[in-house]
């Protein structure tokens, strides 16, 4: 096709996504670094698409506490995919660096039981666009659980989530600790 660059500049031409889209696609079908487009040799040059091509995490007609459980979920198993938070929670003593195997065994099943996540901006991907009234109106209502910001993007990013359950084993409270060096 003549256009230079690497995998993620190919998704991103052939499938009109963002980097940050094309970095998660990839992450979830390898294949598509070698894909063409609709079936095209060397067919580039796609326009901004407008549908997500992540499975989003959340029921779109979920009630706001069943929205909320699902975050929360989604977050915890981010979390387990991801190895700068899981570093994160092993230098505080949290997760995988416990002297032996029943300490090791203690902070896995700590992280599980209260089921922390980490936010990393994933979220908002897997989402469908505001501009799709599906997509506005469920932006709308995680603005409302206090999961978005006003600008659309995840208020915890870049956080250690720590849910607080109620007795009903319900999401009553997020509390968010920054992982990274740069803590705004």
């Amino acid at each position: 096709c003549g256009a230079a660059g690497g995998p993620i500049d190919w998704v991103i031409k052939t499938q009109g996504v963002s980097f940050r889209h094309a970095v998660e696609l990839l992450r979830s079908d390898p294949s598509l670094a070698a894909g063409t487009l609709d079936g095209a040799a060397g067919t580039v040059g796609v326009k901004r698409s407008t549908v997500r091509r992540l499975p989003v995490p959340v029921a779109l007609e979920a009630s706001e506490q069943e929205l909320l459980n699902q975050v929360i979920d989604y977050y915890h198993q981010t979390l387990l995919a991801s190895p700068e938070a899981l570093a994160y929670l092993a230098k505080r003593g949290l997760a995988g660096q416990a002297e032996d195997e029943a300490g090791q065994q203690n902070a896995r099943e700590l992280v599980v039981k209260f089921r922390l996540g980490f936010a990393n901006r994933t979220l908002g991907l897997r989402l469908p666009q505001a501009r799709v009234k599906a997509g506005g109106e469920l932006r709308t209502r995680l603005q409302g659980l206090g999961v978005l910001r006003e600008s659309g993007h995840e208020h915890f990013n870049g956080c250690l989530v720590v849910p607080v359950f109620d007795d009903a084993g319900n999401v009553s409270e997020i509390y968010g600790r920054k992982i990274g060096d740069k803590v705004d």
